[in-house]
């Protein structure tokens, strides 16, 4: 579709002007001697069809074409394309997982055979990854030391892939909760605010690493970035359905989630967890708001060009008839 700054379209209001020549001079105006028609048509029959109107000479309509060329390049002509839409996340969302000793323990149930807590998460996560169609995703995997397996991205299908290749111990054995947090924190504070959310599921207590999780739930929270914590495993509902196991800390992830704005959930069936997921859903809502680009393509500086050459050739017309004539006279 082409488009053009229309206001610029009313300096061609002149050309008709142009066109139709200067002004006559008034004849009662004129100085200049004044012969009776029939003397003139008698003295030279077709003398009155060459004084009655001169042609326009080629360097005017040559002035006219540069005009109008000027012209077209001040209304900035544009060729607009189809528009494209534009991913837009409605979150930046990382999820840590503990990939620590005790994640191997098969005490869960999936398609009617046991499987150890890591299958079952890696299972109902990759749900919830593809899910978050319009967000961006990354992968935090951690036990004894955290590492940013897959930083903030669009592409959910590595993240799924990535998190389907963890491996308990991996790590190490131990967890450290507090390490996970802080990276989560270093990587999520540039992002838009309102966008940061960390999702951090473990099965067992914070005994290794370098950063309590406590302070380390304080830098999120002054950074802007939510917690929820989901704690699996047979101990996660301790206080509720029995006493806690000595390593399992829920207040502790209670208390993370608080000081963040985000929300504890405890999980000890499959059940459990996949609530858990779609609770997130509905509490982060991939929201996106519908914004469509058009490609612009500038034209006017193909008419300005134009404009600049036939400017050239109207500089040099002057010479060029002057040597013209000149040859004229030497070859007579």
């Amino acid at each position: 579709m082409l488009t053009l700054a229309w206001p610029w379209v009313l300096l061609a209001l002149p050309l008709p002007r142009l066109v139709m020549g200067l002004p006559r001079a008034r004849e009662e105006e004129s100085a200049a001697l004044r012969v009776p028609a029939e003397l003139l048509a008698s003295a030279a029959p077709n003398a009155g069809c060459a004084v009655s109107r001169a042609r326009p000479s080629p360097r005017l309509w040559l002035a006219l074409l540069t005009w109008a060329l000027l012209v077209v390049a001040a209304a900035r002509p544009e060729w607009v394309g189809d528009p494209i839409n534009l991913p837009i996340a409605g979150r930046d969302i990382l999820l840590a997982i503990d990939i620590s000793g005790s994640m191997e323990q098969a005490d869960f149930e999936l398609n009617g055979r046991p499987v150890s807590r890591i299958a079952l998460v890696k299972a109902v996560a990759a749900r919830f990854i593809e899910r978050r169609e319009h967000d961006r995703m990354g992968l935090i995997l951690f036990g004894s030391r955290a590492h940013l397996l897959t930083p903030l991205t669009f592409d959910r299908d590595t993240v799924a892939s990535m998190l389907s290749e963890a491996v308990v111990g991996l790590a190490g054995r131990e967890t450290a909760i507090g390490d996970a947090i802080a990276l989560a924190v270093k990587r999520l504070r540039d992002e838009p605010e309102d966008n940061r959310v960390l999702i951090l599921l473990t099965d067992g207590a914070n005994n290794a690493g370098h950063i309590e999780p406590l302070a380390a739930a304080q830098l999120a929270a002054d950074a802007g970035v939510r917690i929820y914590t989901i704690g699996m495993g047979n101990g996660a509902l301790a206080g509720r359905w029995g006493p806690a196991r000595a390593d399992f800390d829920p207040e502790s992830l209670e208390r993370i989630a608080e000081l963040t704005g985000g929300r504890f959930f405890a999980a000890q069936a499959r059940g459990e967890l996949e609530q858990i997921y779609t609770e997130l859903d509905r509490l982060e809502p991939s929201e996106r708001t519908d914004r469509a680009v058009r490609p612009r393509r500038a034209l006017y500086v193909w008419p300005a060009a134009a404009a600049v050459l036939l400017t050239f050739g109207l500089a040099a017309s002057p010479w060029w008839s002057g040597w013209r004539g000149g040859l004229r006279r030497v070859a007579g």
